[in-house]
């Protein structure tokens, strides 16, 4: 028995509504062909031209609709149905207004699921136009008709979306929570349906400023929508990778985007291509590549055609600031409305033309102006990651105050933007979450993953990215933001000083190095040589390495020599022009970014000096002498390290009160438990650093590696931490002035000072420094003291250093 055109057009939407889309065109074509009932034919070109929209035919799918709403005998239910697929069609184009008119035709006409349909595609057309509070009534609307028809995939595409809106408001912890939530049941229908979701996840972790996921992100969701021969959806993907690629690799940025709009302009999407024009448009800005006026004012014409003048704004305002950097500009009006980031672009905008005219003191002014809209929006954040990644928005500004700050060639206002670019990731103190089993429960299958993906690249493995993800989403949304941290003024630094102390900040503009040099007695700024800094540390970390593997022969030898002529180099550059006023004295440092891979102790100036790294002068002002002194210590031997059970035992003979644990005692639970009890904690243990993220950075236990992440929900970490673990005083750099490492993770958890080397440092020597540093610390030494006296009794020069408030 043939089958009927009925089930024919059912199987045919079954098939496209499940992605299934060359399946449900050819059944829907067999369906067209083997009826003459006016009513169901309008319902099978309805199906079809989703279908054909759906894999880059969207001229034809608005034919298909426009001759089926024509003919005769069509019922008013399904009048309505093609009204919506018309919507959907017109909302793709970025014509909004007929969207909206046709989608609000079909709600009036529909109900049920089919009603939630269109409400689900009308809150798009608000989302577009930034009309959150309608978008989030048509959103909440579509859920409760969903949840009453009993659909739940389509319930979660409703609430995933309402975090897409979350997200455009600015609310990245509520768009990931409710993404997070709806996810798994999205991805549970399909490959394209989690791709779906994932796409709009990347732009999360986009504003979030983890750029390297979302990236890896679009990347994988581009391929699943290529596969599935989804072209409309794949130039989306490109287009958003684009806008990511643009903060920091601008030459790819602008050749994804080129080819973003010349997708969709092959697919007739003329709205998207020209928001892939302003893509590129913002790429050759941030590549500084001159651009033509006219094409400037091409794409903002077409984008405000197409219903967005947020983006036409963005162009204008781009065009304003490539005219701004080679003189002048007149600053485009902002709608009332704008976003933030648009909001953060017209400050960067005014500083950078105010530095332009020589204005400097105007120019740090519409930077701090901007800055401190950005302070408002971060303090609701209290993970570490988010608060470093979030910089991202306010790097141009930073940038902008800096260079205009050393323009101005005043300390004082070279000192406060030093401190404004340090503070600004670290302004809120966090508050801990109470223990979450889920969490936990997490975190010990990585551990379990990452031991048996040994050898590997393990953050590749899809069970370990799903896992990850769901550990940062809950440590997002757990970890509160608690009091604002203050800013210290220069005249506050020099009266905490004393005469024993001198404080160097380093500062790196995007064009040059100067350090501020400040003493209780006077404050100078010293220009360095950038050049020289550069070419001495070109290959530091490989010599570094080779030096601590090679000791003995004569190659030993070869080596130690090639490394002390670079030592002497380094510290030339960095210290030569400061050694005059350095003295004798305790110094506390603060570094930008590309400084954070100097080995200070092994630079000839410093040796045998106290000195410490501090994440901000604010706080070390803030924490010094709040300390005591220390009564209990804590230790902890990895497995596989040979001389790290005699390292802690050497170590824990000089306290009263000592905890050891070594072997099969030393697993993560009992370590961090260890580390709120002990006022110094000391690991020896094998250690990595993760470039990607150094919250998964840990050190390996009897049971699997401690992270980052289980350190900063320890409630009351120790006072002084030792980590004896190569590579963990690594640091990732973000967005040019942060830097983010074990060490950032122990100092965010609470822990006022981390002694911690950059590179490998041999087991015998870390063995006996470190067991020299505890009798100082046991007898009330400050840690950069202790660290400093081991050094000279021991006679080991090495890349341990203190951070934080080492004194």
């Amino acid at each position: 028995m043939a089958t009927s055109a009925r089930a024919l057009y059912e199987r045919g939407r079954d098939a496209t509504n499940a992605q299934r889309y060359a399946e449900g065109k050819r059944l829907l074509a067999r369906a067209a062909s083997s009826t003459d009932d006016p009513d169901l034919r309008a319902r099978i070109a309805g199906t079809t031209a989703y279908a054909l929209a759906q894999t880059g035919e969207p001229a034809r799918a608005e034919e298909l609709c426009r001759q089926a709403l024509d003919q005769e005998g069509v019922s008013a239910q399904t009048r309505a149905v093609l009204s919506g697929q018309l919507g959907v069609l017109y909302t793709r184009a970025g014509r909004l207004d007929e969207a909206e008119a046709m989608l609000s035709e079909a709600i009036d006409g529909l109900d049920g699921v089919a009603q939630a349909n269109c409400l689900l595609n009308r809150s798009l057309v608000h989302m577009q136009r930034r009309a959150f509070d309608a978008c989030t009534a048509d959103l909440e609307r579509a859920v409760a008709l969903y949840e009453t028809a009993g659909d739940a995939s389509a319930a979660a595409e409703a609430r995933h979306n309402l975090g897409y809106a979350a997200l455009l408001r600015g609310d990245l912890i509520m768009a990931l929570e409710l993404m997070a939530q709806s996810r798994p049941v999205i991805a549970d229908s399909s490959p394209v349906s989690a791709a779906m979701s994932d796409l709009d996840r990347a732009e999360v972790l986009r504003e979030a400023g983890l750029a390297d996921e979302a990236e890896r992100l679009l990347e994988d969701v581009a391929v699943t929508f290529g596969t599935a021969r989804m072209r409309q959806a794949r130039a989306e993907a490109e287009y958003h990778l684009a806008r990511s690629l643009v903060r920091h690799d601008p030459q790819r940025g602008e050749r994804v985007a080129r080819d973003a709009a010349r997708r969709f302009r092959a697919l007739g999407s003329d709205s998207w291509a020209a928001r892939s024009d302003a893509v590129r448009l913002d790429a050759r800005v941030a590549a500084g590549r001159r651009t033509p006026a006219p094409q400037f004012t091409a794409t903002a014409r077409a984008l405000r055609a197409a219903g967005f003048p947020m983006e036409a704004a963005s162009v204008q305002l781009s065009a304003a600031l490539d005219a701004a950097r080679r003189g002048d500009a007149v600053a485009p009006r902002l709608p009332a409305d704008a976003p933030t980031p648009l909001r953060l672009r017209a400050a960067e905008f005014r500083a950078v033309r105010a530095r332009s005219r020589g204005r400097h003191a105007e120019s740090r002014r519409h930077a701090s102006a901007g800055l401190d809209l950005l302070a408002q929006w971060q303090r609701s954040f209290g993970a570490l990651d988010l608060q470093s990644s979030s910089t991202m928005h306010g790097s141009g500004l930073i940038f902008a105050g800096l260079s205009a700050a050393a323009d101005s060639g005043d300390p004082a206002a070279l000192f406060d933007w030093s401190e404004r670019a340090r503070h600004l990731s670290q302004q809120v103190a966090p508050v801990r979450p109470p223990h979450d089993p889920q969490l936990a429960a997490d975190l010990a299958e990585l551990r379990m993953l990452r031991s048996e993906l040994t050898g590997k690249e393990w953050t590749a493995d899809p069970q370990v990215r799903m896992l990850s993800d769901r550990v940062r989403d809950r440590q997002w949304s757990a970890t509160g933001a608690g009091d604002t941290r203050p800013r210290t003024a220069l005249e506050e630094l020099r009266a905490e000083l004393g005469t024993e102390t001198v404080a160097l900040t380093y500062v790196f503009t995007g064009t040059a190095l100067l350090c501020v040099v400040t003493t209780a007695e006077e404050t100078r700024i010293v220009e360095l040589d950038l050049a020289a800094v550069h070419a001495a540390s070109d290959g530091l970390r490989a010599d570094l390495d080779v030096s601590a593997s090679i000791r003995t022969g004569p190659m030993g030898a070869v080596i130690a020599r090639a490394l002390d002529e670079r030592m002497l180099r380094l510290d030339d550059a960095l210290l030569g022009p400061l050694r005059a006023v350095l003295g004798e004295r305790r110094t506390v440092l603060t570094v930008p970014g590309i400084l954070s891979g100097i080995p200070w102790g092994m630079l000839p100036t410093m040796a045998a000096r106290p000195f410490t790294l501090a994440t901000s002068m604010s706080r070390w002002v803030q924490e010094r002498g709040s300390g005591s002194r220390p009564v209990s210590a804590g230790f902890a031997a990895g497995p596989r390290v040979p001389r790290a059970v005699e390292e802690v035992r050497a170590a824990a003979s000089v306290w009263r009160d000592a905890h050891v644990l070594t072997g099969d005692e030393a697993r993560v639970e009992a370590v961090t438990a260890m580390a709120g009890r002990v006022d110094v904690l000391h690991i020896a243990a094998h250690g990595k650093h993760a470039v990607d993220n150094p919250l998964f950075a840990g050190f390996d236990l009897a049971d699997g590696t401690l992270f980052g992440y289980d350190v900063d929900l320890i409630p009351h970490a120790p006072d002084t931490v030792i980590l004896s673990a190569c590579e963990l005083g690594r640091s990732s750099v973000r967005w040019g002035e942060e830097a983010l490492g074990m060490t950032r993770v122990w100092l965010h958890a609470g822990t006022r000072s981390v002694i911690a080397a950059g590179a490998v440092v041999p087991d015998d020597v870390a063995s006996e420094l470190l067991s020299t540093v505890h009798t100082g610390l046991s007898r009330g030494d400050a840690p950069a003291v202790a660290l400093a006296a081991a050094s000279v009794t021991t006679g080991h020069r090495t890349p341990f250093q203190c951070h934080g408030s080492g004194f």
